[in-house]
Formats: C-alpha cells, structure tokens, sequence
C-alpha cells in the first residue's frame, strides 16, 4: 500500500522537514510526501534535492487557483496565512492527484521512530481520523488549544472526508488568527467539531502517536530490543513541538517526563537522535540558503532577561506538573550538544 502524506514548511523548517522526510523513509511502508514550499528557497532546494519520494508544490502554482485563499492572505500574519492553507494542501493534493484516494497531513515538526501502518490500520474504514492532544489531567489546554492537534490529520476522498475539508477550509479563510477567540484558536479549534457535524470520524488511540511536550509526562518510557515503548506500547513518532533552535548546534527544548528513567529514554533515544539528525542535515546543506530561528539580543541585559525567563518558567512548570503527578517530575533543557 502506498501511503500519501502532505506538510507544508518555509526555509525557517527546512531541517525539520528534512527530518521528516527522512524518518519517513527509514520507517515508513511506500509513501509519497508531498511539500507545499513556503518561499521560492524551499522550492528551489528540495527540488534540487530530488529525492524520490518527495514532490515539491510551488506556493505559486498553489495559490494560482484559489482566489479565496489569496484574499485572505491579505488580511493575516504569515503565521495566520499558514495555518489557513492546513485545510487548502490536502484538497490541492485530492484535486493534482486524482489517483489518490487517502491524504494525510503531518506537521513538519513529527518525526517517525516507527511504522505508522497501526495508525491506518485503526483507522480502517473511516472517512477521518484526528488524534487528541491527550494533555495531563486538569490540565486547561485543552480548553484553548483545542481536544485534538493538526499535527495529524487523515482524510479519505468520498462524502464524508471532502464534506469535513470543505467545512474546515471555509471556517479558516473566514477567521484563522493565532489567538484564542470565541472558542476558537488558529486552525485547530475547529477539530472539535468534526465528531459532531461528520460522520465516520476515527479518533485515533495509540499511545505511540503524537508524544509530545504537553503529553509526554503522561507516560512511562523503556526502551528495549532497539525500540521505544510508551507505557508498553511502541512509539510511532513524537512532536517536537517548541523546540527553539539558537543555532543550528544549540537548541532549547523543554523535556518532561513521569519518572527519572522515562527522562533518559527520552533524552538519549528521543530528542538527542533527533537533533543529530537536524545537525547532519545542516551539515549537507552547507551554502544552501536556509535559515533557523534565531536568538538575536540586543545588549546584555536582553541576553540575561531571556535566561531568567526560561529558568523560571522551569521551576514554575516544575511545580504545576508535580500536582498532577504525585510529585514525581523530572525535567531537562538541552543546550550544546554537538
């Protein structure tokens, strides 16, 4: 079976994208990823690239057609114009590619540690699958942020699923800001919705699928027989989610686990080969023009403003999670780590 999935990313992605797509290619069954390119740099680099997996969309022929979406983007931050164009890719791939029948959406920012075939094979017969946020008890995210994330997204080409993307599509182009307003936030908020106005929406279960920061503390991680486990399960891909790339050798990202050998697991299995692997992509892509998201200070004072603000935010998280889970918190920043 071949499986089709979509993500959309601007040069400030690219090695998160990258990564993707190679996790993909080590784990996944045959597949296709195709790209929507944010800026003519990400075009230009994936496709001279050329891997043959990957099928780059330029953001021009994208936008060529869809008059809607070009005057929204005229109202919007970049940030808000992105995620309106969630809906927009997968019924731009349903309408280039006639042959295909099943899309699914992955932020740029997943990465694979295993096969997604359990994710379809639950799925099986549904029109849509989205899979919950799955944030601690008590936990007030999910009021705003929405039950479910984009990050993953399936839909099937029949009534249901092209109905769901048509809804979602129009809701976006009609407000999509990066706010929480009128019980709505960006293009998330509208998830909720789909069990209630479709039909044959799957709400996928597995515990490997969409770790994450805000759920990570949720489970307790192994690692035996070269695989991860989450709370016995295998993992299927995590979603570095907030990661904060200083340079392209230095990162901030907040770890947090239940228990003491759940954070080595995540630090030595999880996000330590993920940041090697966005290392050595940087390292191919010497005198590409991409760009990261940068750190820039403007005197001292802001340097040491922006140390104190993470430390103490550390300490207050710590003390939030440690009522939601006995006391029992353990938590990492990485820095340098090549």
């Amino acid at each position: 079976m071949m499986y089709h999935f979509c993500t959309y990313f601007d040069k400030n992605y690219l090695l998160r994208g990258l990564a993707l797509y190679h996790s993909l290619k080590e784990h996944s069954p045959p597949f296709t990823l195709s790209v929507l390119c944010m800026d003519n740099d990400t075009y230009d680099t994936l496709t001279r690239l050329n891997m043959p997996e990957l099928r780059p969309i330029s953001i021009d022929d994208f936008e060529r057609e869809d008059h809607e979406l070009l005057i929204a983007k005229e109202n919007r931050s970049r940030i808000e114009y992105y995620f309106t164009c969630s809906p927009c890719l997968p019924l731009y791939i349903f309408k280039t590619q006639p042959n295909t029948d099943l899309v699914t959406y992955l932020d740029a920012d997943l990465f694979f540690f295993d096969s997604p075939a359990p994710l379809f094979e639950e799925m099986g017969n549904s029109s849509i699958a989205i899979i919950p946020h799955r944030f601690p008890p008590n936990s007030r995210n999910a009021e705003t942020a929405g039950s479910y994330n984009v990050g993953y997204l399936s839909f099937r080409r029949d009534t249901n699923g092209m109905a769901c993307l048509k809804w979602w599509k129009a809701k976006c182009i009609e407000w999509c800001c990066d706010k929480v307003e009128d019980n709505r936030f960006a293009d998330q908020k509208y998830l909720d919705s789909f069990p209630y106005l479709f039909s044959e929406v799957g709400i996928l279960q597995h515990k490997g699928a969409n770790v994450a920061p805000w759920n990570m503390i949720n489970y307790r991680m192994s690692y035996s027989r070269r695989k991860i486990f989450v709370d016995g399960v295998p993992l299927l891909f995590v979603h570095f989610h907030g990661l904060l790339a200083v340079r392209t050798w230095f990162y901030f990202f907040l770890c947090i686990a239940r228990d003491f050998r759940s954070l080595l697991v995540i630090r030595r299995k999880i996000v330590i080969p993920y940041l090697l692997m966005l290392h050595r992509i940087a390292g191919q892509l010497t005198g590409t023009p991409i760009s990261i998201n940068r750190i820039r200070y403007e005197s001292n004072t802001d340097r040491y403003s922006l140390l104190y603000r993470l430390f103490h935010n550390r300490q207050v998280l710590a003390k939030k999670l440690e009522c939601l889970c006995n006391g029992a918190c353990y938590f990492s920043i990485f820095g340098r780590f090549v």
